[in-house]
Formats: C-alpha cells, structure tokens, sequence
C-alpha cells in the first residue's frame, strides 16, 4: 500500500476516533440524567407482568360480545371468570448480589442513549460529510430530525405494542404445576436487546433516503431484490429461540423495506435523460 493511500485511510481513523469519543461522552452524560427516571423505565418495562395491558382489554371486550351472541359458549367455558379475575401480578425476581444495580446501569445507559440521539446522528453526519457535495450537506438538519424521531417511534411501538405480545404469550403457559419465575436479569436484557433491534428497524427507511438522494439505490433495483430481504429478515429473526419473537422482528423489518422501496421510488434521485441533458445545455447555451 502506498503511502499515498495509507495516509487517508489513517486520516480517516483518526476522524472515527474522534466522533466515537464524542459520542461516548454524549452517552455517558446521558445515562447520567437518565438514572434519575431509571426506575419508572423498568415500570413500565415491567407493565406487561401486571395484566393491565391492552390486550386485557381487548380479551375482556371479545368475552362481553360472546356473551350477547353465543350465551351458551360463555356459560359453558365459564368466561364470566375470566372477565371478572383480578389481574395476576408476576414479580420479578434477582439471584445475584447488585444484579437489580446492574440492570438500573443498562437500562440507564439506553435511556441515556435515547436521550443523545441527535448527538450520535450528528457525529454520524460529520463523519461522513466530507464525501458529500454542498448541496448534499445542508440535509443535515432532516437527517437527525427524521432519524431521531424514527428510532424512537420504532423503540415506542415495541414496547406498547410488541412487548404485551410477548409476555402475554409466554405466561399463557402457565398451568398448574408450571409457573413462571421470572429473573430481571433475563426480562431486561431481553426487553432492551429488541428495544435497539426496533429502533435501527425503523431507521431503514431514513438509510434509504439518504442513499436514494446519493443515487446509490434506485427503486428497480431495491425492488429487484425482495427475495433476499425476506431472507435477511429470517436470518435476523432467526437469533431469537421463540418463534412469536422471531415473528415480531420479521414482519417489521420486511415492512420497512417495503416502504423503503416507495421512499426511493418518491425522493430518490430522478435520472438524466439524453434529452434532458441537451434541454439544459440549450438553455445554458442561450
């Protein structure tokens, strides 16, 4: 390698290094403020254990119709029980020593994370900035607006949405002799691990955007390549045991894409025509 090559390549460790430090402290102060509301994070992460989640309600609203259309049925499987049973709570339990301090430093740390998002997208930009035009530039403020706002709709919609799902199922294998236990450790570090799947999901669109202004991809060849998204999705999906969790991720991540494909199609870079270009230079001309 010439000394030529190595020295921007070096050049450009040297600004990675940079950005990542900014980035770092950023988060780190985060975190900092984050641990004040740390413990009302972990209650609401810990929502779905109470009962009090909207599919209860949902289940609750589908008894009451069986109730009016089928009054048999709602006799004869006793779901009066159902609809009137208190809510189970499930708490959740530690086995180690300073495993509950462990947790409130992860959960304080993604929550401090959220919280520096347009720092960490903005040093992103830079980062990548000097290989973009002038014009390319001034797309800096839309960059971090879009793809703050669209990690944290992606986190939100997992744990109001997804999350209940989630839990709901694996509690209904409940029965008797067989009771859930379960232990903070593995409730949060899973909760958290699909928090971020979810959030750099719903980012695909914005990567999208951006590559599309760039002309690096166009809607014929995001298009072209729908078959190996569905198979990316699998093998994403695929790292979760559950099949339900495998589900959850799969469909969303081939959902974004496809609405990628649309995002290219709208804002991606319109191409040249032969006849395009000779309108300009007339016009340029006269």
């Amino acid at each position: 390698m010439t000394e030529e090559k190595v020295l921007p390549f070096i050049e450009h460790l040297v600004e990675l290094r940079k950005r990542l430090v900014v980035i770092v402290i950023a988060v780190v102060i985060g975190m900092g403020v984050a641990w004040n509301f740390s413990g009302e994070i972990l209650k609401f992460v810990e929502k779905p254990l109470t009962g009090e989640t909207y599919l209860t309600g949902i289940k609750k609203q589908a008894y009451v119709k069986v109730k009016e259309l089928a009054p048999a049925l709602y006799s004869h499987y006793k779901l009066d029980q159902e609809v009137n049973a208190a809510p189970k709570k499930h708490p959740l339990n530690y086995s180690a020593p300073l495993e509950p301090f462990f947790i409130q430093c992860k959960i304080s740390m993604l929550a401090g994370f959220v919280l520096v998002l347009p720092i960490v997208f903005y040093q992103l930009w830079l980062f990548i900035a000097p290989g973009l035009t002038r014009k390319e530039r001034h797309m800096v403020v839309p960059f971090v607006t879009a793809a703050t706002i669209t990690f944290c709709i992606g986190a939100m919609f997992f744990l109001i949405v997804i999350w209940p799902v989630i839990i709901n199922f694996s509690l209904s294998y409940e029965a008797e002799g067989l009771q859930s236990w379960f232990n903070i450790s593995a409730y949060v570090n899973f909760c958290l691990r699909l928090i971020l799947i979810f959030g750099l999901i719903f980012e695909l669109p914005i990567l999208t955007l951006l590559l599309a202004r760039f002309g690096m991809v166009n809607y014929p060849f995001l298009a072209s390549k729908r078959k190996y998204a569905i198979l990316a999705s699998s093998i994403v999906a695929s790292f979760h045991a559950d099949l339900i969790t495998m589900f959850v991720i799969m469909i969303p991540m081939y959902l974004m894409y496809e609405i990628s494909i649309w995002v290219a199609l709208i804002f991606g870079r319109k191409k040249v025509t032969g006849k395009d270009e000779l309108s300009a230079a007339g016009t340029s001309g006269g």
